[in-house]
């Protein structure tokens, strides 16, 4: 009941409107169940299509058109144009959406709140325990302790891992029936092969911190949240991008830095600057995650999960945790992957000594040290690019499939 009430201080207007929308969404889902009764629904980001549900949805659509699967995203998304020639798309969050999560044989989505109303589909799937045969593709390798994703709170049906300790890990811990995990590798991995490299190109992307993205009565327990640009997150990365050492460095080595923040502090993005014309800070609009870390020789980030995808391309990287005691006690708590002990880089908690780091990095011609190979190496034991064949396969075997004549967006 007090997971229950805290969730409260987080819904708006918008979702309770949203109830209407559902309720007339009723019996167009009744139809649907009985015309198109093996349809998956897929979606990631309400503005994406560029994680582990794209890469599904390009898979199955190119190597499986004879299933009935469908794609949800917002219309005006950036992404769009990525899904709308390969089948079936419709409108995030909309009546159709509504429609089709009621009807569909499995719901499939890299995002927890991937679903037409967070707010409501969490009370119906958690405390009324409907709306069954939901697949969890995940956005990033789970490594910490939270316990959102714990089996009672999520009554996940299908719970896709993407490394071998992830799984052992979830499986001991997380309160899952053994029939509800299985160890694929995600689908997006699919696409880290045959990498065209840019040498001399820096990746910085730090993830999102819950307190600032998603403000609540404990983030003035954490940070300075009188503006944006007093907290310590904008104090630390702004500080990193306009520190002379740092920008001399790159420049006098001819590398280009790329600033991109996980995608939920983007709203903050236009207080970043940068007058140094070899860093640039990177918009969602305008540039594509995956291809940055596919073409990106070098990583700084802090504690997001992108740096798997990084460790699965054995790629060398950074971290800087500058506020690893906050992150812990205000987002996740540690689970079994230790950074210093299990990660793929160096882990700094200063400026100074990242900044150190760096240039030891520079010296290495931005080479990957050997130690962290090995450890890459023992960390991703699936490394093919069957990653969406054997989690379709997983699917059907699950919830089953059927046979599509024809498709047309809404």
């Amino acid at each position: 009941m007090s997971r229950f009430l805290s969730k409260l201080e987080f819904v708006h207007f918008k979702d309770i409107l949203s109830v209407f929308v559902m309720i007339a969404a009723l019996p167009y889902a009744l139809i649907l169940k009985i015309t198109r009764p093996n349809q998956w629904l897929i979606c990631e980001d309400r503005n994406e299509a560029r994680d582990n549900g794209y890469w599904l949805y390009r898979y199955i659509r190119q190597n499986h058109p004879e299933q009935d699967v469908v794609y949800a995203i917002c219309k005006k998304a950036a992404d769009y144009p990525k899904v709308r020639d390969l089948g079936k798309v419709i409108s995030y969050g909309g009546y159709s959406h509504w429609a089709h999560y009621f009807a569909a044989k499995a719901n499939i989505s890299s995002q927890k709140g991937g679903k037409p109303n967070a707010a409501i589909c969490y009370f119906l799937e958690v405390y009324l325990n409907r709306r069954p045969n939901r697949v969890f593709l995940q956005h990033g390798i789970t490594i910490n302790n939270p316990d959102f994703l714990y089996y009672k709170n999520t009554k996940m049906n299908l719970f896709i891992c993407g490394a071998k300790k992830e799984y052992e890990y979830i499986r001991q811990t997380f309160g899952y029936p053994e029939k509800n995990l299985v160890y694929t590798g995600f689908s997006r991995f699919d696409g880290l092969h045959n990498l065209d490299i840019k040498e001399r190109q820096l990746l910085i992307m730090p993830t999102w911190r819950e307190w600032i993205a998603t403000p609540s009565s404990k983030s003035k327990t954490l940070d300075n949240m009188e503006d944006f640009t007093t907290t310590e997150y904008y104090q630390r990365w702004s500080g990193l991008l306009h520190n002379e050492t740092f920008i001399r460095m790159t420049k006098d080595a001819d590398i280009t830095v790329i600033f991109y923040p996980h995608r939920d502090m983007h709203p903050f993005l236009h207080h970043f600057q940068s007058d140094a014309p070899h860093i640039t800070i990177a918009s969602q609009k305008d540039y594509d995650v995956q291809a940055l870390l596919k073409e990106s020789a070098f990583l700084i980030t802090d504690y997001s999960s992108i740096f798997m995808d990084f460790g699965y391309m054995q790629k060398p990287m950074i971290y800087y945790q500058f506020d690893e005691e906050k992150f812990r006690r205000g987002q996740y708590p540690e689970g079994y992957f230790s950074y210093r002990n299990n990660g793929f880089g160096p882990v700094c908690q200063t400026q100074e000594e990242l900044l150190e780091q760096i240039e030891n990095a520079i010296k290495n011609n931005l080479q990957n040290p050997e130690e962290y190979k090995k450890r890459e190496e023992e960390f991703f034991l699936l490394r093919d690019q069957n990653n969406c064949a054997r989690i379709y396969e997983e699917i059907q075997k699950r919830f089953g499939g059927h046979p599509v004549k024809g498709q047309n967006n809404e």
